[in-house]
């Protein structure tokens, strides 16, 4: 790998490539985040129960898992890098794993269902931790100019808005029309069709990036030394927190979106509209985040200004629907999507940023370990959300393809817009409080490089 400037420019096509790969991640986790649940209970015939206990119990596997990948791809040495060739051999047997996430039996007894799921998707989640990890550390990996990696991350953003504006549009049409009104067969050939896309975009993407930030070869450092670096790293904490509620927030209220399309307003069919209205608002405010960045020298006060708008645009849609105050709906859908992907463009560029300032602070750097625990945060947040939505719903007596009870759609109902509305403005107050800007970033940059040179030079 050659050594680069803090000014090193990044093409077009790596930079586009890079965005390609969260297209990849999205057409296998933004499906499964959106419509995993709802197919383990209302075509493979689990209870919800059953699902809201995997998704807790997988994040102890997550636990495990996301810090020993994180600490292997740090570790890993070849003539393509250190976090490339993951995704060259992972994404494909990802994929696979994948579809049979979407092999229903629903003929199998409920002891073999649950043990099915459970063995499935936790070997999903392992594949998706093993291309995830090192697709989202090799960013920093590619440039250390703040700038640079702000306009990586827009790629990344506007790249997954227009992929999940897809998915969301197509994926109910295409599981009716693949599978002939056979869900069971419509989602799995589904998956089939997705898996592919996954893993030729992050072929792609190993492809036609390129690693060139040069890394000294640190001596073994002990797992205690490691987090004790990751404690003392402030700007990481507050990113961390912002994942975990980035994560319950988001795939708790995904989960909740087909269900509140189906139950509350009595259509699967709107599920398509809103994602429809919402695809170009989230191109354009995944676009914006470079602006609002230079605005505010400080990439976690753009991702509060995002947050809090996301937080009341979201309260709003409680007080409309799509069928009977339509152009208010969508246009509050509108602006709460705008809003949440300039955050979620922001939040994922900090990230890289947050390393450079452990390294500084600590003289250890360790990008993996520390994607690792983002990622984690992520998905503790996610299992959290998912969980509480289904064990709530379980509890007050969902009961899937009938009519539900008052409780169970006033629940679909806070999901979908007043609970994760008032969680988005408490993400934007803790984001407030991040003070790594960009004069500060470019100083420490250049301390680093400084003794880094020192360290070379006397050896």
């Amino acid at each position: 790998m050659k050594s680069n400037s803090v000014q090193s420019k990044v093409p077009f096509i790596s930079k586009l490539a890079y965005g390609m790969g969260d297209v990849g991640c999205n057409f296998s986790w933004m499906f499964v985040g959106n419509f995993l649940m709802i197919f383990y209970t209302d075509v493979f015939g689990i209870s919800m129960g059953a699902v809201a206990t995997l998704m807790l119990f997988s994040r102890f596997w997550d636990a495990i898992n996301d810090p020993v990948i994180g600490g292997l791809s740090d570790k890993t040495h070849t003539r393509w890098g250190r976090y490339r060739p993951w995704l060259l051999v992972c994404a494909p047997l990802t994929a696979i794993v994948l579809v049979l996430t979407f092999w229903a039996h629903p003929d199998w007894s409920q002891t073999n269902k649950i043990i099915y799921m459970t063995i499935t998707y936790c070997i999903l989640v392992l594949g998706y931790t093993c291309v995830n990890i090192p697709y989202g550390t090799l960013c920093g990996a590619m440039t250390q100019n703040m700038d640079e990696r702000a306009h990586i991350n827009t790629s990344r953003s506007v790249s997954a808005m227009i992929a999940i504006g897809i998915i969301n549009i197509v994926t109910i049409p295409l599981i009716d029309s693949l599978g002939n009104s056979n869900a069971q067969q419509g989602y799995l050939l589904v998956a089939v069709l997705y898996g592919i896309i996954f893993a030729a975009c992050h072929i792609f993407c190993f492809a036609k990036t390129k690693e060139v930030v040069e890394v000294p070869i640190a001596k073994k450092i002990p797992l205690k030394i490691q987090i004790q670096a990751v404690i003392k790293n402030k700007p990481y904490l507050l990113a961390l927190l912002g994942q975990v509620l980035f994560g319950f927030i988001l795939y708790g209220r995904n989960a909740d979106l087909l269900y509140y399309f189906t139950y509350v307003e009595g259509n699967a069919a709107l599920f398509s509209f809103y994602s429809l209205a919402i695809i170009v608002p989230s191109i354009i405010g995944a676009g914006c985040f470079p602006w609002v960045f230079k605005q505010t020298s400080n990439k976690g006060w753009a991702a509060s200004v995002f947050a809090l708008g996301t937080g009341i645009a979201m309260i709003a849609l409680y007080f409309f629907s799509p069928q009977s105050s339509p152009i208010p709906f969508y246009l509050f859908a509108a602006l709460s999507q705008f809003f949440f992907s300039g955050f979620n463009t922001a939040i994922y560029a900090i990230i890289p940023d947050c390393v450079e300032y452990g390294e500084w602070l600590t003289g250890i750097r360790n990008d993996g370990f520390q994607y690792a625990f983002i990622s984690l945060g992520n998905k503790i947040g996610m299992a959290l959300g998912t969980s509480l939505l289904a064990l709530s719903l379980g509890m007050a007596g969902y009961v899937s393809n009938e009519a539900q009870n008052d409780a169970v759609i006033s629940i679909m109902r806070h999901a979908f817009s007043t609970l994760p509305g008032v969680l988005w403005v408490v993400t934007a107050f803790a984001l407030f409080f991040y003070k790594l800007n960009k004069r500060n970033y470019n100083r420490i940059v250049r301390i680093i490089k400084h003794r880094n040179k020192k360290i070379i030079s006397n050896n």
